[in-house]
């Protein structure tokens, strides 16, 4: 069993003391958020065409895309099995669905974890 002695270590603790913080303050100091940060679905309905490819691609089933009307459609987002993988956004042809900066989705209300967009 090897020994440490307690003095070996003052060095590494004052130069911890004196090295800026890895993290921050949230939510009193708001995070930074990268450019190509995948966070909530933002879904165009204007340009969905209704192909469901974006249903197909999904590995956690977490969108369904429904029929409102002729030539009109609507998705349901389950944010509760979504994985922010970008499956979705990258497969869609008619750029239909796209990722936000949005990551603050934290509920204890699982219903409202299933949004319709």
């Amino acid at each position: 069993m090897m020994k440490t002695l307690p003095g070996k270590m003052v060095p590494f603790l004052l130069n911890m003391m004196s090295k800026k913080t890895d993290t921050v303050l949230y939510p009193a100091v708001h995070a930074h958020v990268p450019d190509k940060f995948r966070g909530a679905l933002k879904f165009h309905a204007d340009k969905c065409i209704g192909c469901k490819l974006c249903m197909r691609v999904c590995p956690a089933n977490a969108i369904t895309i429904e029929k409102v009307a002729d030539k009109q459609f609507k998705a349901i987002v389950h944010l509760d099995k979504c994985l922010y993988c970008g499956q979705c956004v990258d497969t869609c042809r008619k750029d239909a669905l796209e990722n936000t900066q949005n990551f603050e989705l934290a509920s204890a209300d699982k219903a409202s974890l299933t949004v319709e967009i």
